[in-house]
């Protein structure tokens, strides 16, 4: 057997497609269905189930394919290691972000990465929290930007920050004449989420568990829509669509200072609004964390990512050391 055979396996197991997991191996599908064909042959056992347009793991395959991502591992640990005794820092080191966390970290994160550690460039990946938990529990990725909590996966956990939501609303809305707002004052309004998979859109019910119930029946097409992406959701809010939560670093640099006057956008229609507790307690947060496999032996490049997270301006969050 080959690491190779063992990936693709693995590929097979986690898309429970063929067609998919040759997409994700970027081979053909008929590469990959030979080479597991040829894996149980020499291993005298029948891996998956086979049906019109599914793939099923057998009971023996599970514990086979936990075992081929264990070897997986640990032979990219001995490459990693090998890095490592030339210089910890070379090589490209790759990343993965959450949705709601990429368009407004990344920019500042890669300048200051290539300023810092030009010989560690960042090869990118943004998923869905589960979608990067598996890859990084496979290798697929070394480490990656996520926002608690999401499932113990047994990972090195580093906080980053702390960061606020804010209330967005139309400018044209009552409540933008308002200093701050309150879940209980959001709690009739049309919300705007985002669409299931998306963990923020977990966070948002948090703070307006009311939302909770209307995400997923019909009355709930009245009460709330549903938009991909947080952008997406941002323009629904300046057409007067509804009200949503954003995570503090997605509000526009200016957009606190009513008495800047901003170019004409979509922005200059939109009212963020700290949100007060009401129950007195503290503000709704998000904490912020690197996460990385125990086995990752590049401790160095990891510290040296934190610090490129730290030297970004991050208003309005709270850094964690």
């Amino acid at each position: 057997m080959t690491l190779t055979e063992l990936k693709y396996i693995v590929a097979v197991a986690r898309e429970r497609h063929f067609g998919r997991a040759a997409e994700a191996c970027y081979v053909s599908q008929p590469t990959l269905s030979v080479a597991v064909k040829k894996l149980e042959d020499e291993l005298e056992v029948k891996l998956f189930e086979r049906s019109t347009g599914d793939v099923s793991v057998t009971a023996l395959g599970e514990e086979i394919v936990r075992q081929a991502q264990s070897v997986l591992e640990q032979a990219a640990a001995i490459k990693e290691i090998a890095k490592r005794g030339k210089d910890p820092l070379a090589g490209v080191l790759t990343l993965g972000v959450i949705y709601t966390i990429g368009p407004y970290l990344l920019p500042g994160l890669v300048r200051n990465a290539i300023a810092s550690t030009p010989q560690m460039p960042l090869m990118l990946q943004e998923n869905f929290t589960a979608r990067l938990l598996e890859m990084l529990r496979t290798g697929e990725i070394d480490c990656a930007i996520l926002a608690e909590p999401f499932p113990d996966t047994g990972l090195a956990i580093a906080p980053l920050y702390d960061e606020p939501f804010m209330a967005a609303v139309p400018s044209s809305h009552p409540l933008a004449d308002q200093d701050a707002v309150t879940a209980t004052e959001l709690k009739n309004e049309t919300m705007l989420l985002l669409g299931a998979g998306h963990c923020f859109r977990d966070h948002v019910l948090q703070v307006c568990p009311e939302f909770a119930r209307f995400a997923s029946n019909a009355e709930g097409i009245r009460r709330t829509f549903e938009g991909s992406s947080l952008e997406t959701i941002k323009h629904m809010v300046s057409a007067g669509m509804g009200v949503t939560l954003v995570p503090r670093l997605s509000v526009p640099r200016d957009a606190l200072h009513s008495g800047v006057r901003r170019r004409k956008s979509d922005d200059a229609h939109i009212r963020y609004l700290p949100i007060t507790p009401d129950d007195g307690g503290g503000a709704p947060v998000r904490r912020v964390v690197l996460a990385w496999r125990r086995s990752f032996t590049r401790y160095e490049a990891i510290a040296a990512l934190r610090n490129a997270v730290y030297a970004c301006e991050l208003p309005g969050v709270k850094r964690l050391s």
